[in-house]
């Protein structure tokens, strides 16, 4: 049974707690990416994602200057690089996340993402399947 240790990305952008979210935004852009880990004495502590930018961000009317624990989810869902994939699509699925942050020792290690999942055509109907239940509750809010 393949764990996440084996197909996570380690290669992670991440931001501090006083990141401005101008920067982050930009950072998304530019790495086409919706999610940066929030990270503090090498310790995990949220996470920002593009719709914590446009919910808590844009729509709250905090300024660009305005830093990234102001908008980050705190209480994220993480798994260990020793969880398997069958239980890494499992939580996704049932947290409805298609990012996972991966944490050992309280820092952030690596990230799997839904995609990550099909990578082992075995694992295929679980990310089709979790995604499919993310992608019918968009009004829940992401993690």
């Amino acid at each position: 049974m393949k764990t996440l240790r084996e197909i996570m990305s380690t290669d992670c952008e991440t931001v501090a707690p006083d990141q401005n979210i101008h920067q982050i935004a930009v950072m998304m852009e530019q790495n086409n990416i919706g999610f940066v880990p929030v990270v503090k004495n090498d310790k995990l502590i949220g996470v920002v994602t593009d719709r914590d930018l446009a919910v808590r961000g844009y729509a709250a009317k905090r300024p660009g200057s305005a830093q990234a624990e102001e908008v980050m989810t705190k209480n994220i869902v993480t798994a260990t690089p020793d969880t398997t994939v069958d239980e890494a699509a499992k939580i996704m699925s049932q947290e409805m996340i298609r990012r996972l942050a991966v944490v050992e020792n309280g820092s952030l290690v690596g990230i799997v993402a839904i995609g990550d999942l099909a990578i082992e055509n075995h694992y295929d109907h679980l990310a089709s399947g979790a995604l499919s239940d993310i992608s019918q509750h968009t009004d829940v809010p992401h993690h």
